[in-house]
């Protein structure tokens, strides 16, 4: 069975084990539409599913996906900009109460951002530039180095901080944090041992939450 075969084998499977079985769950997502309560911005990672590993039913994650789960600053320039665009509809259309920036181990964006600074080179015309936004992280894993597992840790949880101060810079995500309408999150999935940390934008590191 190929690669698709499996997918589509899998799509009819959850069509009799959950649409089907919970007709009235998707008659009212159409009927009313989406009201999801918590943005989710994670790595597009294949080993990290956000649905997936919060056992979230559908309806209840907005879900945003880039590379190494980064938050760009506010810079409305008339550019391409797919991540503030997802961020700009859940906060002042969907209007959720939490937006929650998902990490993990073992990322490729974290690798090539540490690659850089570490003096290696790149032939990628997109994703160099696009990492670069937490480039301040690398400073952050001091006392250990970015060859370390644990500097490369710091520098992960060092990331999560970058994006969470990126989103401050958004006048309405700023100003429904500051009327408590709103709550910042990171968190940060550890591939190896199965855990969940989190931290917020300030200088405390991050602890162990599941």
């Amino acid at each position: 069975m190929s690669s698709i075969d499996r997918l589509v084998a899998g799509f009819r499977a959850f069509r009799v084990s959950n649409f089907e079985h919970r007709p009235e769950l998707y008659e009212q997502l159409v009927s009313q539409g989406q009201s999801p309560e918590v943005l989710m911005i994670a790595c597009s990672d294949s080993r990290v599913d956000p649905a997936l590993l919060l056992s979230a039913r559908p309806g209840e994650l907005f879900v945003v996906r880039n590379v190494a789960n980064l938050i760009p600053p506010y810079q409305p320039d008339g550019q391409y900009h797919g991540t503030s665009a997802a961020l700009e509809f859940a906060v002042r259309d969907l209007k959720v109460s939490h937006i929650v920036i998902l990490g993990h181990s073992r990322c490729g964006g974290m690798e090539a951002l540490r690659h850089t600074a570490m003096g290696g080179g790149s032939d990628r015309e997109f994703i160099a530039q696009w990492v670069s936004i937490a480039e301040s992280a690398c400073r952050c894993a001091h006392p250990h180095d970015l060859s370390s597992p644990e500097g490369v840790r710091l520098m992960e949880h060092a990331a999560l901080k970058v994006s969470l101060g990126n989103l401050m810079t958004f006048p309405w995500v700023r100003e429904r944090v500051e009327a408590g309408n709103l709550e910042l999150h990171g968190w940060w999935f550890d591939l190896e041992k199965g855990e969940l940390w989190g931290g917020t934008e300030g200088p405390e590191p991050f602890n162990r939450v599941a």
